[in-house]
């Protein structure tokens, strides 16, 4: 939908630019026409003032220094003429090229608009078979949804960045666990080891223990032999 809208976007907005460009060239074409009836005029008055200069020279051809101060006089309203007739062929050259470039501009964006002219008919088809009314409101429900999007995707990054973060913070919070349990295990490992050698020294304890019990038993019944051989004596 998107790569299908866009050029349709670009089309409305090269319609638009062309139509603009339709009027500036109208404008330029009618600005062009002016200057031509200028400059035309302009020539026709300084072919007439030729024409007059050559006919006042000739009558006034009587005395040299009018003549001279004429002639000078000729020559620099005839380099005036010049200068403003070349001036305006450097206008006219100028505005000539600026119409071309216009042209050239018009054409081409008239060839993108007959180029994207298929995306129009895809809308126009669109319309006929979805809710839509107008070919406006499927560009509106498009902006839209290349806006939801942009949220969407921020909104994915912002929760990939927080998920890579509560990752990071696993890991360390693993590693730490795993630093303690290791401590742990050698703590135990220790108390293993202390335990063995406790039950080590136990066991002569525990035969010495057993000896001094036999022995009391041993006397513990010795003392009742003689308290029975008293008894029986004394009775």
């Amino acid at each position: 939908e998107e790569d299908s809208l866009s050029p349709f976007i670009r089309l409305q907005e090269k319609k638009k630019q062309a139509q603009l460009m339709q009027k500036a060239l109208e404008l330029k074409e009618e600005a062009f026409k002016e200057r031509m009836k200028v400059i035309t005029c302009r020539w026709r008055d300084v072919h007439a003032k030729e024409v007059q200069l050559k006919t006042y020279m000739e009558k006034s051809g009587k005395t040299l220094k009018e003549n001279d101060k004429m002639r000078i006089q000729a020559l620099k309203k005839a380099s005036k003429e010049r200068e403003r007739r070349m001036q305006k062929e450097s206008e006219l050259l100028r505005a000539k090229r600026e119409l071309e470039a216009l042209r050239n501009k018009h054409q081409k964006l008239c060839n993108k608009v007959q180029k994207y002219s298929i995306f129009n008919k895809y809308l126009e088809d669109v319309v006929k078979t979805s809710q839509f009314e107008e070919i406006q409101e499927v560009i509106w429900r498009y902006k839209t949804l290349v806006r939801i999007h942009k949220d969407l995707l921020q909104s994915q990054q912002g929760h990939k960045e927080m998920s890579e973060q509560a990752e990071v913070l696993l890991d360390q919070y693993t590693a730490e666990k795993a630093a303690e349990i290791l401590q742990y295990e050698n703590e135990l490992v220790q108390l293993q080891l202390r335990f063995d050698q406790a039950q080590t020294d136990v066991l002569p304890w525990e035969t010495r223990w057993a000896d001094i019990q036999n022995t009391i038993a041993k006397n513990t019944l010795k003392l009742g032999t003689i308290k029975m051989a008293i008894l029986n004596l004394f009775q």
